[in-house]
């Protein structure tokens, strides 16, 4: 936007010395000198009165003192105004990423979706998965994020205040270590998990995770299950290094480049979408709605 000598004039001019300003800036003085060297020829005046006691403005040397830090503010703003004229216009939607919230969900649709909203275009906010953060970030959606992927029922939707638009039903898998010998197999019975330690999330988290946990432990499988409070690479890695399986979806198992998924002969499956505000902004509705259609249509 201006000339960046500009930032160097000012550097130089607040130290008195060309050396002084090059050891702040972390350049060279010669690089300093011959800076200042063209702005002076570009602007046709001398800027510096060059004495052996050190340097001082010239008359020009001030005036544009005077007016330099004028003119930078002016150029910052001018960008930064463009910048949100040019957000506006392209209609930023702000997606939350994660190792356990990806982004790709969009991948496959976003050509599509394109072409029904061609102002959109996407702006990735990553985060720290933890409890308080997915807490925080789903109560505020449309804040600093606008959508996120995660599995959900009703009651995860309405304890969280957020909404959902349903992408897929993810069936529930047993994800394990691709070195566990059940790796081998292409699907699992119930009677493969005999003497197995199951991971579930914790009861209430979903109604479907709770009727597995229910349905396992009614059984007269010897199979063993721990709840755990939450989803994060501590589990995947905690079941990569052990025996341990983690009962999850594809996406979880996506996270971690040694774990596998397979099939399980039980009929659960998680609803999975976009969490949204409950009353998102038009930008955001306009991509759910393009989402929408082409996911129906598909």
């Amino acid at each position: 936007m201006y000339n960046h000598q500009l930032d160097t004039f000012l550097k130089v001019a607040d130290m008195g010395s060309f050396s002084k300003a090059a050891t702040d800036l972390y350049i060279s003085p010669t690089a300093v000198i011959k800076q200042m060297n063209l702005l002076e020829a570009n602007l046709g005046v001398m800027l510096f009165n060059r004495t052996h006691r050190g340097l001082s403005l010239t008359a020009a040397g001030q005036s544009l003192y005077d007016d330099a830090r004028h003119i930078i503010q002016f150029c910052g703003e001018a960008a930064e105004r463009a910048r949100q004229a040019d957000a506006a216009t392209r209609h930023v939607i702000r997606v939350g990423s994660s190792p356990m919230t990806p982004s790709t969900f969009l991948t496959a649709l976003w050509p599509r979706v394109l072409k029904k909203c061609p102002g959109a275009t996407i702006k990735l906010v990553t985060f720290e998965n933890t409890p308080e953060n997915a807490r925080r970030i789903l109560a505020n959606l449309g804040e600093d994020i606008d959508i996120v992927a995660g599995a959900y029922d009703e009651a995860f939707l309405q304890s969280r205040g957020c909404a959902a638009l349903e992408l897929s039903r993810e069936p529930l898998r047993a994800i394990m270590s691709a070195a566990h010998p059940l790796a081998a197999k292409e699907s699992l019975a119930l009677d493969d998990l005999k003497g197995q330690k199951l991971l579930v999330i914790q009861r209430g988290w979903n109604r479907e995770t709770d009727q597995l946990i229910d349905e396992v432990r009614a059984s007269d499988q010897a199979i063993e299950i721990e709840e755990f409070p939450f989803i994060n690479l501590d589990i995947l890695n905690r079941c990569e290094e052990s025996s341990e399986i983690l009962v999850g979806i594809d996406p979880w198992q996506d996270a971690h480049p040694l774990m596998v998924s397979k099939p399980v002969a039980w009929d659960y499956a998680l609803p999975f979408g976009i969490l949204h505000a409950p009353q998102p902004s038009a930008h955001v509705q306009e991509l759910l709605q393009a989402v929408e259609q082409v996911t129906t249509a598909s």
